[in-house]
Formats: C-alpha cells, structure tokens, sequence
C-alpha cells in the first residue's frame, strides 16, 4: 500500500490554489423576438442601457433605443438579413461611440467612423459619445468672429458668425451643397475645421464632392461623413450625430 504523507497533500493543495485564476465574465444576453424594417424586438436584456452597443449572432451591431418593461427596441447597424427569430443578441456593455481627433481629418467615415476611403485604419486616442449632452448656454462662447462664405452677396447681407447655426434652405438642384462646399473651400486659411455629412446621397455625388475638395487643397482640414442612399436607414439616422461628435 501506498504511504501518502499530510504534508504532500497540503503542498498540492496550496499550489493548486496559488495558481487559480479563474475569472467568471458575466454576459447580458437576450433573445431575438421578431426582426424587421431594421428594427428587432429582444427580450432578456434586464441590465441593457439606453444606447448601448448589442451584437449578435452574426456580428451585426445594434443600438438600444426603446426600452420597455418586457422587451428592448433595437435598431440594426446592417441589413440583418441573417437575424432569425430565437437568435441570441449580447450587450456589449459600451454606449454607442465614435474615434476623434486630428487623425480623422482627411478622411472620408461612415457614420459609425470607420473609414470608407481605403486609406487604411484611423489612429484615433479619444472617443466620444454619438448622443452626448450639449454644453449649457452659459459654458457656450459667445459668436465674436465672423465667417466668410467667400460668396460677396452672402457675406455683405447676411452676417454670419463662427459657431452660429445657419439654415442654407431651397428646391433641389438651386446650389445649397454648393454654397456649404464654397464656405468648406475659402476656409483654407482661416484654421476651421469643416465636418460635412451627406445624407441619403448617391455614392457618386460624394465622390465628386471629394474630388472638388482635393483639388481645391481643402480635403486637409475636412472631415466627410457619408451616409448613402444604399445605406441602411438607422446608419443616415445617427450620421448627423456622428458629425457633431467629430
């Protein structure tokens, strides 16, 4: 028979205890009601927030907007053509965000900031949330520096002002993007940093609203968040905001 000496047990034992390291990861997860029209019904998610990033089975990315007492409204990043009903869907944890920075000028983001322009990825150190709270009016400077559109009738009648809200309205096809593509152009050397966000537009007219903007050396200080029309309907959603958090 086998001697079995005390200390021998309690030296494994000690070991096996000095080497656990087990971590348990807890995950919030739900289950696919329905899906449609870009939007899925989910019911689990009890620890969701409001505007956190869910993912599911297929990697697709989803906002949570709707937050009910038995099920969490989800609007879809993607087609969600492979979305089924009974799926699982994973909260991330994160609330919807977007890279900043100087590192994004020039380039040309899709409006979750990822780049579309075959660049290569954007380095990005900062982020910011997509729907953040806006500064209250007394933290706001006051508008104290004009802003040349570079278009004489505009800026001799209508003064305009840095960091004022200016509403460029009409029929289509009367020049209003070429009016905010002039501002972006005489800019040059005024150190603006010029966001423009197209919304529902075909990929070609974006294409040429780049090419106008290189050749005219304004692409450096420019940020363009492009929405297509071939997009889905929650991406043209939130690109205004991404536009404003960039």
């Amino acid at each position: 028979m086998i001697n079995i000496r005390p200390d021998e047990i309690s030296n494994i034992i000690r070991q096996q205890i000095e080497g656990y390291d087990k971590e348990v990861k807890v995950n919030n997860v739900g289950t696919v009601l329905q899906v449609g029209d870009g939007i899925a019904r989910v019911y689990g998610l009890d620890q969701v927030m409001a505007g956190e990033l869910l993912e599911f089975e297929d990697k697709t990315v989803g906002i949570a907007l709707n937050l009910e007492n038995d099920n969490v409204g989800v609007v879809l990043m993607g087609n969600g053509f492979d979305i089924l009903e009974g799926s699982t869907v994973r909260a991330t944890g994160k609330i919807a965000e977007v890279g900043v920075g100087d590192t994004i000028l020039g380039r040309i983001v899709n409006p979750l900031a990822f780049p579309i322009d075959g660049k290569g990825d954007i380095p990005v150190s900062e982020t910011k949330l997509i729907e953040a709270m806006a500064p209250g009016i007394i933290e706001r400077k006051s508008v104290c520096e004009p802003m040349q559109t570079g278009i004489t009738a505009i800026d001799t009648m209508i003064p305009i002002g840095r960091g004022q809200r200016e509403l460029i309205i009409g029929d289509r096809q009367t020049g209003k993007t070429s009016i905010a593509i002039d501002t972006i152009i005489n800019q040059k050397t005024e150190d603006v940093v010029c966001v423009y966000v197209a919304i529902g537009q075909k990929a070609s007219s974006v294409a040429q609203i780049v090419t106008t903007l290189e050749e005219k050396s304004a692409l450096d200080y420019t940020v363009i968040v492009a929405a297509n029309a071939n997009d889905p309907a929650t991406l043209q959603y939130i690109a205004p905001y991404t536009g404003a958090a960039i």
